[in-house]
């Protein structure tokens, strides 16, 4: 039978069974591998909002804490909302990451 992906769409190589995780979007239950993973890393409160806290600030350089979160999307809310795209035959065989916009090279 012709198979459309190499893996069926998991990272999961040698395991029996993956734990699932909840889709951000949806509210999904999906399992671990096959979920589209995206680590944000924002401020805790917006640039407006920040001016007006360091101003009123007692600490010269204080650095406020950054907001850490970890998305898991299901492939339909990832796709839906254009955080993954579409690729073509050719293109699904493509397994290198794209680059990272704004990566710095050493």
């Amino acid at each position: 039978m012709t198979v459309k992906r190499r893996a069926h769409g998991r990272n999961k190589t040698g395991r029996g069974h993956v734990k699932r995780v909840r889709c951000v979007s949806t509210g999904k239950a999906i399992p671990k591998d096959k979920a589209i993973k995206r680590f944000i890393v924002r401020n805790i409160v917006d640039a407006s909002s920040l001016r007006d806290i360091k101003e009123a600030s007692a600490y010269q350089d204080y650095q406020l804490p950054k907001l850490y979160l970890k998305m898991y999307y299901c492939v339909e809310a990832a796709v839906h909302q254009r955080i993954v795209r579409v690729r073509s035959r050719e293109g699904r065989k493509i397994r290198t990451p794209p680059p990272r916009p704004g990566a710095r090279r050493n």
